[in-house]
């Protein structure tokens, strides 16, 4: 079975690499929360099929999975506005970091153990996440900072989400809890545009592909990735760990798609964080 849950994570990291390049594909047409909203009610329209097995669920645990979608709104808000103002490939490196959340919540609420081991591949990843911040990306060091903060705040708040599933995923079906967690980060959103009064741009919307796309991988990469947490063998660290496989992604579909700059040294600190990662997770 560890095979099963390392071959789902790793199709969701990968999936995910690609999804963030189409995120900021999608907001070259619309903006952030055009396509925060539009996206979230192509992937619910896409799991309603899970309605019926959804609506027989325990619901002594959909106070958790209404926590899990407040704590996804936050995460999608800031990574969205991240992704819209900073280079993709520096975006990815700068998103490994939930490894470090992930193994101290990991360590502090479910107990996993973290080895001398452990720690040294941990090491490594904060010394590839402080080179790659040594570059200059074009913008001033000050507006720099304040998307490096939106990073990691939807790295924390990921992080928890992924603890979330860990624990919701041993009571439920992975069907059910996509659907009711689609369910009320759409009501989320939608509440938002209301309160906030935002403007759609309906002619834009009705070309921007790469919203409907971005739905499709979602949904697949969630839903490996809730069958991954619902195996005993997986743990929140290991699985941080391998999703970390989607940089490569953004590096090089920053450099394809984007003609971004620096792909080799963005490479070079993709790679000392990965070596962290395999010395941790060997």
């Amino acid at each position: 079975m560890v095979f099963v849950w390392i071959a789902l994570v790793s199709v969701y990291g990968i999936l995910k690499g690609v999804r963030d390049v189409i995120k900021k594909k999608a907001m070259e047409k619309n903006t952030a929360m055009e396509v925060l909203f539009f996206y979230t009610l192509l992937s619910f329209l896409f799991v309603t099929p899970e309605a019926k097995g959804a609506l027989s669920m325990d619901m002594h645990y959909i106070g958790y999975i209404m926590i899990k979608s407040v704590i996804i709104f936050i995460a999608w808000m800031c990574s969205f506005k991240a992704i819209s103002k900073l280079p993709i490939g520096f975006f990815g490196i700068m998103d490994m970091s939930r490894v470090i959340f992930a193994s101290v919540l990991g360590m502090a609420v479910l107990h996993e153990t973290v080895t001398g081991v452990k720690l040294i591949g941990m090491a490594l990843v904060l010394v590839g996440l402080m080179l790659v911040n040594l570059k200059k990306e074009g913008s001033s060091e000050k507006t720099k900072a304040l998307y490096i903060i939106l990073v990691l705040v939807s790295c924390l708040m990921n992080t928890i989400s992924e603890l979330l599933d860990k624990i919701l995923m041993q009571h439920m079906e992975s069907g059910q809890l996509q659907f009711w967690y689609m369910f009320f980060l759409l009501v989320l959103y939608f509440g938002y545009m209301l309160v906030t009064r935002t403007k759609i741009n309906f002619k834009t919307l009705k070309t921007n592909y790469w919203i409907l796309i971005l739905s499709v991988l979602f949904v697949i990469g969630d839903k490996a990735l809730f069958i991954a947490c619902s195996l005993e063998d997986s743990t929140v660290i290991a699985m941080t760990l391998i999703k970390q496989c989607s940089v490569l992604i953004t590096i090089i579909g920053g450099r394809l798609v984007f003609k971004e700059k620096h792909t080799l040294y963005r490479i070079l600190c993709a790679a000392v964080i990965i070596a962290g990662i395999m010395v941790a997770v060997v």
